[in-house]
């Protein structure tokens, strides 16, 4: 009975119709599953049969046709081939081969538009079987080439990013009458930072390489360029900036304890335990260490962005 029976069909039209459905949105056993509340109880084995028994739609030559590769295995790629204005899969080809792409465009005329990555492969399969479309690159590889020529303008520019900083948190180094009296100048590190930071700055202004320079001083030539970058030594000294720490409201109060002369890490934990820090003794130590150098308390400090995380 036609639209009602099919010869050795044990489902009318309609449920096979929600069959290749479900199969089609959901697959094997999801399906099984979602049939099984639809009272329709099929095995993830018969879903997945009738899934494969559905015509594949019939082959239109896009207007718009998208071409990539993927990795297969190891070093064995293949070609995929995708209408760009469904975005729905055309072909699948193995290797990456412009003869193949070439003869597919001529035995499928009317792409008006080819969009493809930057192989060269490509570029000559689709001039050769479709000289009058117009090629493009896709979304993804213009957007990674203008991330890379940002980030190439933001190296050359790195001198300018501490200014990207919102004001009063810059990471301007401090005027050089006051780094005479800076305590951490007194300190093996800040000595040490300060004899590297002449002795490559003493070459590099003499015109020397980094290489060069790197050496003759016996260092890397990434410590020589973080050194001649910096415009005092104690760029090089600053540690990266900390994650924020439930101590941090009570940093004030530390300071003026500290002032008063309470200098007992542990006294001064109790003094924060009554006012609700829920902290370990060990970080209220390691927070007031600074202050026994005659150093401020580690206060979280922002750094000007990488021109990788500036692009």
């Amino acid at each position: 009975m036609p639209e009602l029976t099919v010869h050795y069909q044990r489902r009318t039209p309609l449920l096979q119709h929600l069959v290749e459905a479900v199969g089609v949105m959901l697959a094997g056993r999801g399906g099984a599953r979602m049939l099984r509340v639809l009272n329709v109880e099929l095995s993830r084995c018969t879903v997945l049969s009738q899934l494969m028994r559905v015509a594949l739609p019939s082959l239109v030559t896009p207007r718009v046709l998208g071409v990539d590769d993927f990795a297969l295995y190891g070093d064995a790629y293949g070609t995929l081939l995708v209408d760009a204005t469904t975005r729905l899969p055309l072909t699948l080809r193995e290797g990456r081969n412009a003869e193949q792409l070439s003869r597919w465009l001529r035995a499928h005329p009317g792409v008006e538009v080819a969009c493809r990555d930057g192989s060269l492969t490509y570029r000559q399969g689709i001039a050769d079987g479709a000289p009058k479309a117009v090629q493009v690159s896709d979304r993804f590889h213009l957007w990674q080439g203008l991330s890379r020529r940002v980030q190439e303008i933001a190296a050359a520019h790195r001198g300018g990013l501490p200014a990207a900083l919102p004001p009063g948190q810059a990471c301007d180094p401090p005027p050089h009458e006051e780094a005479a009296e800076d305590p951490a100048g007194d300190t093996p590190a800040g000595r040490h930072a300060r004899r590297l930071f002449e002795a490559v700055h003493a070459l590099t202004e003499a015109g020397r390489s980094y290489s060069s320079a790197a050496r003759e001083l016996g260092l890397d030539r990434r410590t020589v360029r973080k050194y001649a970058r910096a415009r005092t030594w104690h760029e090089v000294m600053r540690r990266p900036p900390r994650r924020p720490s439930t101590l941090d409201p009570y940093l004030d109060y530390l300071q003026q304890r500290w002032d008063e002369g309470e200098h007992s890490a542990k006294i001064l934990h109790q003094e924060l335990l009554a006012k609700g820090y829920l902290g370990h003794y060990q970080r209220v130590k390691m927070a007031v260490a600074p202050l026994r150098r005659g150093l401020p308390l580690d206060e979280p400090r922002e750094h000007p962005p990488s021109p990788r995380e500036a692009s």
